[in-house]
């Protein structure tokens, strides 16, 4: 019995004394663990090291380091492990000049990339928007839409109008009173009010279309022209006839419901591709003071939304007071 009894307790005390080495070990694990991402942790706040000079003039390249009474402790750069040496050996005001020295010389690499970087924004651009150049200091706006170019300095952006469709009260009345259905109807596409909002002051303008890239899943073009076999967009210049508070750029005809005639002014221009999804206009002939539009016209007509403009008289010259005898 007694026997047993001793052979319980020795279980018991080899049993506490291996918890007791198994509770330091972790302890101890937890703490090398605990060191190793301080030392991490320390690296990647240092990761390009800096000298500690010492008297001698020779020079540790640390990580960091910090001073602990006569002692210096510093992470090596070299071999990314703790070490010390005893602080009288440490040049400290060689070691602050060495810190200054190297904070002016990043600054100064930063500076010069930062200056790299804008040249090369500058000398190689981008995408359209910064490269189109349109004359001396001149560039196309970014973003889409329909720019005037005026004056060979200037570029105007015009906007979208949305013009309607209305039926001809007068051919209507006719049409009822008619005994036999052939009197053609008519309708007109015209834009509220008498006068554009924009204004140029030249006969010459020319103007720029871009357009929105294609979608990035989109394998082929789009024809926006009603021509067969042309590519990219069919715009035509129509002069608007002022009728009150309309300016009416079509007259359309029709007989049975049929469409049998487009009655619209259009001016002649011609269309150049001068970048992707871009594209100029530029005249026949001059434009004289009036209301005008530019209309994309799709296969089944006219789109609505136009970019309305007018077009003003040239100042007169003021008459050159009499010189006096």
């Amino acid at each position: 019995m007694r026997a047993l009894l001793a052979m319980g307790a020795a279980v018991a005390v080899a049993g506490a004394s291996a918890a007791l080495w198994w509770s330091a070990a972790r302890a101890d694990a937890s703490a090398v663990q605990q060191a190793t991402g301080q030392d991490e942790a320390a690296r990647a706040r240092t990761p390009y090291g800096k000298k500690l000079v010492l008297k001698d003039g020779s020079f540790q390249m640390v990580r960091d380091y910090e001073r602990l009474g006569d002692r210096v402790r510093y992470m090596s750069a070299e071999r990314g492990e703790w070490e010390e040496l005893p602080a009288s050996l440490v040049d400290w005001e060689a070691t602050a000049r060495a810190a200054d020295a190297q904070a002016k010389d990043s600054a100064a690499l930063l500076d010069k990339v930062k200056t790299q970087e804008r040249a090369n924004r500058v000398e190689a651009p981008l995408d359209v928007d910064a490269s189109l150049q349109l004359a001396s200091g001149v560039f196309l706006p970014p973003g889409e839409g329909m720019f005037a170019f005026v004056g060979g300095k200037q570029v105007t952006p015009l906007a979208q109008a949305g013009a309607g469709i209305r039926t001809d009260k007068k051919q209507l009345f006719k049409q009822i009173i008619s005994p036999v259905p052939i009197v053609p109807g008519k309708r007109n596409v015209e834009i509220p009010g008498a006068k554009a909002k924009v204004r140029l002051s030249t006969a010459t303008p020319e103007f720029y279309l871009r357009e929105a890239p294609p979608a990035a899943d989109q394998t082929t073009p789009i024809i926006h022209s009603s021509r067969p076999g042309e590519m990219g967009p069919e715009i035509e210049l129509v002069r608007a006839a002022v009728k009150g508070n309309v300016r009416r750029l079509e007259e359309i005809r029709s007989l049975f419901g049929e469409d049998i005639s487009n009655d619209r002014k259009v001016i002649s221009m011609q269309r150049w591709d001068v970048a992707p999804n871009v594209f100029r206009f530029t005249l026949g002939e001059p434009l004289p003071p009036g209301e005008y539009a530019l209309a994309e016209m799709l296969p089944d007509g006219m789109n609505l939304f136009v970019w309305d403009f007018g077009v003003d008289s040239a100042p007169a010259a003021a008459p050159a007071s009499p010189s006096k005898k």
